[in-house]
């Protein structure tokens, strides 16, 4: 069966030279429904895995004002549900106030980020100039989907079957006033419990926040911070978690005329706040490390008196322009190339008897997206699946797996013109160990027009997919993804574990 449920109406013109609107990244329209023989399967579709895959990414659906940054883009959802050797797709746009405006109004109506100051209106985020796009992070928490954008947004719930929008969470949303909620909320799956933070140009720099497992905000604090900061992530332990104030930020003075031009700072040392999950701006144990800055994290977790935090450290995130003209994309393709600012797998450790802080490189490749076993995120691990960076794009072009305790790694490349998403690791029913289960990705394939969903056996990847899912149209590259088990999704209140 193949449905169409709606069409976005783009108004974006083509051709055009932004390549963050063309080949692999041009946005799609059509919003659809498709399962049984519209969907070619290439292997065998595991019997044993149960679930739902799901990724957000930002998919521009009006002519942008201004020049287009690949995170202004609208939030589109797509995700696969498996059960029994079965499956089914959609694509849904998440329906914000921004999109629902713009729709109406048949246009753009908000600059990106590259461009606030073209705004008229009032925004979302940080800035406070942009569209809330929610296109960035994606997780299941309380039986429904949560989505947001990095710059802070409004917290999307999307139901977990239809992915039909239901609006900024009705418990707790206007709680958080126009601060919002970062991306990279973490959930812990043995609490249910969620994490998040916030941040903004304006005193308290940032928040500190926790909702329980019925829904229900259960702690929201300030922290205090020097000055404005543009963090992107946050670690999270069984008992603590760590907030991160990184020498990558605005021009003070350039704020205060409206200029937003980001400086990384190599004589200001990175700060990571250690703060017990329920505590407060008091108990926060500041840490001090090399100046980087950092995307995304593997993983965080209690060591004895240290705590644990493996991530992609940036050890160049602004690159030398001077080469390159002032006008054009080169520019953003240099800030945007994992292997110009020098993305690599590394750890820290945080004495929290002693105040001290270890580094080490874990490894030399040029990697992001780390993904982890769900059941492991804030607990030890073994095993992070990554992806690796095309040179000279924002472009996912390889798989890599971590087996952080030995040191062995595993690397599978796609063939040309084949780009992965983020890869979460999705458990088989009644997995036996960390890595008994499957690394599950989106393929944008540009030799065939056509997306795919594939499926890795997690302890092998390196031989290669065991499954592909040819879907009947183009799925563009994309943002973050979730796998979300059985334990997780419920129907009219109740866990399809159950």
């Amino acid at each position: 069966m193949l449905h169409i449920f709606d069409h976005g109406h783009s108004t974006v013109k083509f051709p055009n030279d932004n390549p963050y609107l063309n080949g692999p990244h041009k946005p799609i329209d059509l919003e659809y429904t498709a399962k049984g023989p519209e969907l070619e399967v290439v292997g065998e579709i595991p019997k044993d895995l149960q679930g739902m895959y799901v990724r957000n990414g930002h998919n521009q659906i009006h002519e942008p004002i201004g020049r287009y940054h690949p995170f202004d883009g609208d939030s589109m959802l797509h995700a696969v549900w498996f059960n029994e050797g079965k499956v089914e797709y959609r694509n849904r746009f998440t329906m914000t106030t921004g999109l629902l405006a713009e729709r109406a109004a048949g246009k753009s109506l908000w600059p990106g980020i590259i461009e606030p100051r073209k705004a008229v209106r009032r925004g979302w985020g940080s800035i406070g100039k942009m569209k809330d796009n929610a296109g960035t992070d994606v997780i299941v928490h309380g039986g429904k989907i949560i989505v947001a954008m990095s710059q802070c947004s409004e917290p999307y719930r999307l139901d977990t079957r239809t992915l039909e929008t239901l609006g900024p969470d009705e418990n707790w949303a206007q709680a958080l006033g126009d601060r919002g909620i970062c991306s990279h909320f973490k959930v812990d799956e043995h609490s249910g419990h969620m994490m998040f933070f916030n941040f903004a140009e304006e005193p308290p720099f940032m928040n500190y926040g926790v909702v329980d497992a019925e829904n229900n905000l259960v702690h929201y604090v300030p922290i205090d911070l020097p000055g404005p900061r543009w963090p992107h992530d946050m670690g999270m332990t069984e008992n603590y978690c760590v907030l991160h104030d990184l020498p990558l930020y605005f021009d003070h003075e350039g704020l205060k005329q409206g200029k937003h031009r980001l400086g990384f700072h190599r004589d200001v040392p990175s700060r990571f706040g250690v703060i017990p999950r329920f505590g407060t701006n008091e108990d926060v144990k500041w840490f001090e490390a090399e100046p980087c800055y950092m995307l995304h994290l593997s993983n965080t977790y209690e060591d004895g008196d240290e705590i644990v935090m493996d991530g992609c450290i940036i050890g160049n995130p602004i690159p030398d322009m001077s080469d390159l003209p002032k006008e054009g994309y080169e520019r953003l393709n240099r800030m945007l190339d994992m292997h110009t600012t020098e993305t690599r797998m590394h750890r820290w450790r945080f004495n929290m008897r002693t105040g001290e802080t270890k580094e080490e490189r874990l490894d030399d490749t040029i990697t992001e997206f780390p993904m982890i076993n769900g059941l492991h995120n804030g607990r030890d691990y073994r095993y992070s699946y990554n992806a690796l960076p095309q040179p000279g794009s924002w472009l996912l072009d390889g798989l890599k797996k971590y087996d952080v305790k030995t040191g062995q790694t595993q690397t599978f490349m796609m063939p040309k013109g084949e780009f992965v998403s983020e890869a979460p690791f999705a458990p088989r029913l009644n997995s036996k160990s960390e890595d008994d289960g499957y690394v599950v990705t989106f393929v944008t394939n540009v030799n065939t027009g056509k997306g795919e969903c594939v499926l890795f056996d997690a302890a092998n990847i390196d031989k290669g997919p065991i499954c592909r899912i040819i879907m009947p149209y183009h799925i563009p590259t994309g943002a973050h993804a979730f796998w979300a088990g059985p334990h997780m999704l419920y129907e009219n209140g109740v866990s399809l574990a159950d």
